[in-house]
């Protein structure tokens, strides 16, 4: 419900008000582990100014990882 709700809002919102305005009231511990598993699995981003945005592409990662030039020797 989390990733959906960013994927779907990314950029409108900050840490807290994302909080506030997801479609289900969930417990804000159990957001801040979501949001931090999100955030360092490279999903999410912060710009400078707080507001999260969603940044995970896999079609993009496949492109990349599928090339032989960009592999490690």
């Amino acid at each position: 419900m989390v990733e959906e709700f960013i994927k779907e809002h990314s950029g409108e919102y900050k840490k807290k008000s994302l909080w506030q305005n997801l479609p289900r009231k969930t417990m804000y511990q159990t957001y801040y582990l979501i949001f931090d598993y999100l955030e360092k699995s490279g999903k999410i981003a912060q710009d400078r100014e707080g507001h999260i945005a969603w940044i995970w592409n896999p079609e993009l990662v496949k492109k990349y990882l599928n090339r032989p030039d960009l592999r490690a020797v």
